[in-house]
């Protein structure tokens, strides 16, 4: 029979056919489309016609297309749903796709016709466009070692197939510690917690298999648990479980991995001439050097540090006050900075979350597109990898822009997070391909006939998500290269954290944060204080992340560390990272800097974007309307439009006309004057 996964696809928009493709499918279509990569690159390398833009750079733009399809679906799943065939699919392919890029790159007649067209570029009557993915094209050979010679080539080979497959043992012992454990918690142990923790509480117990409530390592579940548990022996048992991801010995400890793919790092690096990997990184993303980057984050460290300080300070009378003798420990700060929450905001997360259904927030992510971008969203009647995914067809003046997927529900099965991908991406080379797109999260689930509630950071990395997921959906380039996301990477984050802004606009609330069980608006006196408390707990948030930012900046600078967990404790010690606060990722579970290069020494790049992201929405505001139309058309040319078909800082000039400072971060921070 046909294999699914290698046919035309005659479904609605082209999405995969998931009723028929089967874990057995997988991976004889990888390697029959792995073959058909490899003849239509020979018969690039072997074309005997003098080397073209077209039969040479758009012909490797789409020699690997078959492979694209088969990976763009088997990727999405793995991530999303895995199972122990998955998992293992994921080990076999990983070095086999490491070993086909190097047989990319390394290939000394594809190479030569590249660098022919490059050194002739100004001769060929390129388009913008045509000459932006040119030049790419040649620096992603050279980066990928296409310059290197003998003993050198044969190296860099092998450490890259060595990093894909400690990249994916790093990710499926990560999902593995977190999938093996959870807490049952039943009689005292309840004390104290709200109604949607409870509920929450029992979907995870019923997706275990137990009768009982239980706690996960799923973040949308162990951190309402961390602020409303009185229970100080449970919170620090949660909370030491989540923080020794990846660090439990045995067979899904990471900590050796971590080592490896540091050494491994500093060797690529150094091969292809560089000092060290931040320097090798870096390079190409708007920050340049390792130096800018940590000039950015200690103007954001010293102030975050300090009113972090004076938090802990209040924090620890509190605790005290309480009866308990001695300092705030980490698995106190949930629970006692919830309480000033409440206090000094008169807010209680048991009262404001019902007011944040998960589909009536969805509805006001696809109303601020629709106002800004003119997008609407019908939902499709399709069979997709799960039954919690569900579709949406998205138009604009009645023409097909794109799918997007969202899949919302935390389960054993997915990797912890939230993420954008895209199945399909956006091009017009071969034909006007429209992009599928996913947004994936780790909400908690509602018991059956309950709707799904959000925290107020899950509302807000909903909303981050889905600006990826408009970066995607709004692309309007030619080349698959250079579409949607493909951007440097402290670039990427700005439509993402840019769309968070638009959850804070109080018209969009007030339409959309409307009460489970009475359908009421939220009262305008808790949308005030809501508003109010956007700030708060800031300096912790900050604090934890920018930890995690230099410990990863660090990791790559000068000579590899033997033992990281001893490297990150000494760029803890040597900042004064406060007692009560840990890093937001530690080395054993820093899946962004572990499970593949994407965020290696560039975890910074939130914080970078975080400077544009704030400065970009202040145009709106500076235009008098959050939904200004010429200010929405300006960014979606820009910006959301363009994909990487220019330089990030001339892409962000062209928008705002200059680039930012530190101040408006600090500000939206509430740190400016800390």
């Amino acid at each position: 029979m046909t294999n699914p996964l290698l046919s035309s696809w005659e479904t609605p928009f082209g999405l995969p056919p998931f009723e028929a493709i089967t874990d057995e499918d997988f991976e004889p279509a990888f390697n029959a489309a792995l073959d058909d990569a490899r003849v239509r690159l020979a018969q690039i390398a072997d074309n005997p016609d003098p080397a073209s833009f077209a039969n040479t750079i758009e012909a490797l733009e789409r020699a690997d297309e078959l492979l694209s399809q088969v990976l763009g679906v088997f990727y999405n799943v793995a991530g999303a749903d895995s199972t122990p065939k998955r998992e293992e699919l994921q080990r076999v392919f990983s070095p086999k796709l490491a070993a086909y890029s190097a047989e990319v790159s390394m290939n000394p007649k594809l190479f030569e016709r590249v660098e022919t067209l490059w050194l002739a570029r100004d001769t060929l009557g390129l388009n913008d466009e045509q000459a932006r993915v040119l030049m790419l094209t040649r620096r992603g050979f050279v980066r990928a070692g296409a310059l290197l010679k003998g003993d050198a080539r044969d190296r860099f080979k092998q450490v890259q197939e060595r990093l894909a497959v400690l990249g994916t043992e790093f990710m499926q012992n990560l999902l593995a510690d977190e999938r093996d454990w959870h807490m049952e918690i039943e009689g005292d142990d309840l004390d104290g917690l709200p109604d949607f923790v409870l509920d929450a509480a029992r979907a995870a117990g019923a997706e275990k298999g137990t009768d009982h409530p239980v706690v996960t390592l799923s973040r949308s579940l162990i951190t309402p648990f961390l602020q409303f548990s009185p229970r100080r022996d449970l919170r620090k048992r949660a909370y030491e479980a989540y923080t020794a991801r990846g660090a439990n010995g045995g067979d899904t400890d990471n900590r050796a991995i971590a080592a490896e793919v540091l050494a491994l790092r500093q060797e690529r690096a150094q091969l292809l001439g560089y000092d060290d990997f931040a320097q090798f990184k870096l390079e190409t993303e708007m920050a340049g050097h390792p130096d800018r980057v940590r000039d950015l984050l200690m103007e954001v460290w010293t102030p975050a540090k300090s009113a972090a300080l004076r938090d802990a300070a209040t924090m620890t009378e509190m605790l005290n006050a309480d009866g308990i003798e001695g300092d705030l420990e980490p698995w106190d700060w949930h629970f006692y900075a919830e309480r000033r929450r409440q206090q000094e905001h008169d807010l209680d997360e048991g009262e404001l979350k019902p007011y944040l259904q998960l589909d009536r927030m969805i509805e006001a992510a696809f109303s601020v597109a629709n106002r800004l971008f003119g997008l609407e969203f019908a939902p499709l009647d399709v069979t997709l990898y799960h039954d919690d995914a569900r579709a949406w067809d998205v138009t604009r003046d009645g023409q097909h822009m794109a799918v997007f997927v969202g899949d919302y529900f935390a389960r054993g099965s997915k990797r912890s997070g939230a993420w954008c991908s895209a199945m399909r991406s956006q091009q017009k080379h071969a034909g006007d391909i429209r992009p599928i797109v996913v947004n994936v999260c780790n909400f908690a689930k509602s018991e059956p006939g309950k709707p799904a509630l959000l925290s107020w950071d899950d509302a807000r990395t909903l909303f981050h998500e889905f600006g990826h997921a408009l970066h995607q959906m709004l692309s309007d380039v030619t080349y698959e290269s250079i579409s949607g996301t493909s951007v440097a990477r402290d670039f990427v984050e700005l439509p993402s954290q840019l769309f968070e802004h638009w959850l804070e606009v109080p018209e969009v609330l007030g339409e959309f944060a409307t009460h489970a069980e009475t359908g009421a608006p939220m009262p305008k006196a808790m949308l005030d204080r809501l508003l109010a408390a956007a700030t708060h707990d800031m300096g912790f948030s900050t604090v934890e992340f920018v930890a995690s930012a230099l410990v990863d900046l660090s990791f790559h600078e000068g000579n590899a560390p033997a033992d990281p967990m001893q490297a990150q404790a000494e760029v803890l010690d040597a900042i004064g990272m406060p007692k009560a606060i840990r890093m937001r990722h530690a080395t054993p579970h820093f899946a962004h800097v572990f499970a593949g290069d994407g965020y290696s020494s560039g975890y910074y790049s939130y914080m970078w974007s975080e400077v544009m992201d704030a400065d970009a929405f202040d145009a709106f505001l500076e235009a008098g309307d959050p939904f200004h139309a010429e200010t929405a058309a300006l960014l979606e040319k820009h910006i959301l439009s363009a994909g990487g078909s220019v330089e990030a800082e001339d892409l962000y000039k062209a928008f705002r006309g200059r680039l930012p400072g530190v101040e408006a971060l600090l500000k939206g921070r509430g740190l400016l004057d800390a």
